[in-house]
């Protein structure tokens, strides 16, 4: 049987990669080898490679993101969308852990 602390975790770091993602570009647009690295450092986790890009590729499709060239790299920046995603994601984990701590 999976710990169940351990499948929280997992729910809630690598299975929503999108919050974490529009947390970092939300302070700066970064390319996705960055944003591994950062999301390593600040958060605890290291995301894989291909679902660090399928992430990015599926919010830049739904609008959340932006890309732009900068040389031979591929920045990635928050939009609008992304930014009131980001707002609604906050909020619902701090109404959970209010009513979890009740």
């Amino acid at each position: 049987m999976v710990n169940p602390i351990d499948r929280l975790k997992t729910l809630n770091t690598r299975e929503c990669l999108w919050i974490y993602v529009l947390r970092i570009l939300s302070d700066q647009p970064k390319h996705a080898y960055a944003l591994r690295k950062e999301i390593e450092e600040r958060f605890g986790f290291r995301p894989g490679r291909m679902t660090a890009y399928k992430v990015l590729y599926l919010l830049h499709k739904k609008g959340f993101v932006v890309k732009m060239r900068a040389g031979r790299r591929v920045l990635y920046s928050i939009t609008p969308n992304g930014k009131e995603a980001l707002k609604e994601a906050v909020s619902f984990y701090k109404g959970l852990a209010r009513i979890l701590s009740k």
